[in-house]
């Protein structure tokens, strides 16, 4: 995707949207990325039916997982080393394949027996059955996507696995709908990215996450010298990097949602300028942060 002239603007006065965006520009942007997923999805549900497709759902030129195999090779490849060896042994081929990350971010929450846990943009729910199995039956797992295609094939991959702690729920990560204070972790793997609007997802994990819960995520993450017409020039939107935060805007958009102890630690590059990263924060026990987003009536409890 390339930034055209009269449709995106750059504002400087924006901690957290390098780019202001139309209604329709962000529907547009929304839309590339859910017809790009919902492509990556039928290439694994029905083989040769659909492109194959590399890390965060784009072509493999494209790709956010910096270097990896051969740009031929299909959907999952760059991500599939991202795990510890073992650390998918078990799980259908299908989750494993239409793993589309650029890290591992059950790695990076640390994940314990008994923990709810939320992962946003699931896909092919390759985190979410890997998170359920660390949380145990005492816990649960769930995955919010908003492409039906994904959506099927992380509910087939779940039947398969015979996880019965696990649930997928359509939405969108800018609207999670999920209660307030209903989960312990919240993941997300080279998703939050691909948002048109960034503080709303930073504003709802921290809403769904109990005080004292905390956000272990993986993501594509700019330098700070790298402007934003520098990240629209390295690669897509739907590629993970037009749209990716610097360091310092994830950090400042992180301490206005609320949360603490946030920090952004790069892993590997991605492209030039552009980095894999891990992001952890806390949302403190005490101190609510209401205000920085108005809170909606909660969806149907969890059971």
């Amino acid at each position: 995707m390339v930034y055209l002239p009269g449709r995106v603007d750059i504002d400087s006065r924006l901690c957290l949207g390098v780019v202001v965006m139309t209604d329709q520009t962000g529907a547009g942007l929304r839309e590339q990325v859910r017809a790009r997923y919902a492509e990556a999805a039928r290439a694994v549900l029905e083989p040769g039916g659909g492109a194959a497709a590399s890390c965060c759902g784009s072509p493999a030129a494209d790709s956010c997982c910096g270097a990896g195999p051969a740009p031929a090779e299909a959907a999952g490849a760059f991500s599939a080393g991202l795990y510890r060896e073992g650390e998918t042994d078990g799980l259908p081929e299908a989750a494993v394949l239409a793993s589309l990350g650029c890290g591992n971010p059950i790695a990076a929450a640390g994940l314990h027996q008994g923990e709810r846990v939320l992962d946003l943009g699931s896909g092919g729910g390759i985190d979410v059955l890997l998170s359920a199995r660390r949380v145990g039956p005492s816990g649960f797992a769930y995955g919010v996507d908003m492409t039906d295609e994904m959506l099927d094939l992380a509910r087939a991959n779940a039947a398969k696995a015979g996880a019965a702690n696990v649930e997928f729920r359509k939405g969108q990560i800018e609207d999670l709908p999920l209660p307030d204070g209903s989960v312990d972790v919240v993941i997300s793997n080279c998703v939050i990215s691909l948002s048109v609007d960034k503080p709303a997802v930073l504003a709802e994990m921290f809403r769904v996450l109990v005080p004292g819960g905390r956000i272990g995520i993986t993501d594509v993450v700019a330098g700070d010298h790298l402007s934003a017409a520098g990240r629209a020039a390295a690669g897509s939107y739907a590629g993970c990097i037009a749209g990716a935060l610097s360091r310092a805007e994830y950090l400042d958009g992180l301490a206005a949602a609320g949360f603490t102890d946030a920090s952004v630690t790069f892993t590997h590059e991605a492209a030039p300028g552009m980095h894999s990263a891990i992001i952890r924060a806390v949302r403190p026990v005490t101190g609510s942060g209401d205000g920085r987003q108005a809170r909606r009536e909660a969806p149907d409890p969890i059971g």
